[in-house]
């Protein structure tokens, strides 16, 4: 009896391998089902009022999108309208990845669409350490927007802890990419916890209701004016926003 145990045995790493290989192939099959039936999603207009005199617009996803056919995201022109950046949720805190940013961060770029990486800010956790996961994870390369720090909430901890957190992952940022990082937040927010310590950062602020510009004292990159667009190859809505200059502006803005 031991004889035939042993011999049972010797066929366990080829089950394993068969086991592995088909469950790669379902994935594989899956998120390729998934992007087909999302390319299929076509909307007549963005759902919503596209503040005028800005000529770069875009979108900022996270896996609450869920799967995205990019060839449409890219293919969707209105009236000269088209998204032509976006920025793609990373990691969150210590050790947090979006599920979908791999994806995301490939398909973007195969589609055309300029991309941007973003760190989800803990207030709580240390922020060097909070820089490490984002640069193990994101790979930035020519051609991509800077990467961009959300904070957005203090989570109970002072203004003072708040802003050295903050500076520690941007400072671990900028050293390990070489320019400097994005910083998002919403017009209130900057204006009460960040306001003259960062100044000299690039930001992209968040204020929803406003027909021309934010209300925010300082210069501004990108402004995040709705989040209740809509796109095709996305279901459901998605954050939109533009860029505070022209083409060639945008360029400068890129990692070289």
């Amino acid at each position: 009896m031991a004889r035939k145990k042993k011999k049972s045995l010797r066929f366990l790493p080829w089950i394993i391998i068969l086991l592995v290989f088909l469950a790669g192939a379902f994935l594989y099959g899956r998120n390729w089902w998934l992007e087909w039936q999302a390319g299929k999603i076509r909307y007549r207009e963005f759902g919503i009022e596209i503040p005028s005199n800005y000529v770069v617009h875009g979108i900022d996803v996270s896996r609450y999108q869920q799967t995205i056919n990019w060839d449409a995201v890219k293919a969707m022109n209105v009236e000269g309208v088209q998204v032509g950046f976006a920025f793609i949720k990373a990691t969150e805190g210590l050790i947090g990845t979006d599920f979908h940013f791999k994806r995301n961060w490939r398909n973007a770029k195969e589609a055309g669409v300029t991309r941007g990486a973003y760190h989800f800010f803990i207030a709580t956790k240390d922020g060097t350490n909070q820089a490490k996961n984002f640069i193990q994870k994101v790979k930035l390369t020519p051609g991509d927007l800077p990467p961009v720090l959300d904070v957005e909430q203090t989570y109970g901890v002072s203004k003072t802890v708040l802003q050295q957190r903050v500076k520690a992952f941007l400072y671990a940022a900028e050293l390990a990419y070489g320019i400097k990082p994005i910083i998002y937040t919403n017009a209130d927010f900057y204006t009460k916890y960040l306001d003259g310590a960062f100044d000299e950062y690039p930001l992209w602020v968040a204020h929803y209701l406003r027909p021309v510009a934010p209300r925010i004292e300082r210069n501004w990159h990108f402004w995040q004016h709705s989040e209740s667009g809509r796109v095709n190859g996305i279901a459901g809505k998605v954050d939109f926003n533009v860029f505070n200059g022209d083409s060639t502006e945008f360029q400068q803005l890129l990692l070289k």
